[in-house]
């Protein structure tokens, strides 16, 4: 049975780019003992399959040891042939419906919304677990996603969990859980830097 989604905290997302297996697990690892609460497989540079599958299997080894879920980006077909809780599709990678039959009832299936709240209102009505809304900030991991503004998370009415993603960090990402933000996503500012684990510590008051 997949592992539940939080309802708050940090969510990180790797950094998979001029970065060996070994150095992402260890970055992974490194982010869970400093707070992460949910980890998120994201590689665009595109190893083979193979390769994907492997690191995939060894990201949820390590998540799943200490009840982290492990969410995989993009690719349905991977999360369920490495057994992951979930997957986490945008405008181009497939259908909740398609997402739910493969992975099961119980799994975890994210929906990035980008700055559109009737997008998130669709991905609730048809089961979606979380949304995910931004870039809120600039950002290198995504320099070219759709600009959202903090007012959005405060317009916003959802049953399921908000998730905030782009350009955050401990010092902005106040902003976005005081305008309802449920989750702070990050990509470079834990898994690209040389301490994750001090870097989701700093993340940590945020949520007390």
């Amino acid at each position: 049975m997949p592992l539940p989604f939080p309802d708050s905290g940090l969510y990180v997302i790797t950094a998979a780019e001029k970065r060996t297996h070994e150095q992402i697990v260890a970055a992974i690892a490194a982010a869970i003992k400093g707070g992460a609460r949910v980890i998120q497989y994201r590689d665009k540079a595109a190893d083979s399959p193979q390769q994907r599958f492997s690191l995939a299997r060894r990201l949820r080894a390590v998540c799943h040891a200490v009840q982290i879920p492990l969410i995989i980006n993009d690719d349905i077909d991977l999360a369920a042939r490495v057994g992951a809780d979930g997957v986490h599709l945008g405008k181009e990678d497939g259908a909740i419906e398609e997402a739910r039959k493969r992975l099961g009832s119980e799994a975890i299936i994210g929906i990035s919304c980008y700055a559109s709240p009737e997008r998130a209102c669709r991905a609730q009505t048809h089961g979606a677990t979380y949304v995910a809304f931004g870039r809120f900030f600039p950002s290198r991991s995504k320099p070219h996603a759709t600009p959202a503004d903090p007012a959005l998370l405060k317009a916003v009415r959802l049953r399921i969990p908000v998730i905030a993603i782009g350009g955050i960090t401990p010092e902005n990402g106040g902003e976005l859980l005081a305008a309802g933000a449920n989750l702070l996503a990050v990509i470079e500012s834990v898994s690209a830097v040389p301490a994750p684990e001090q870097a989701a510590l700093a993340f940590r008051s945020l949520f007390t």
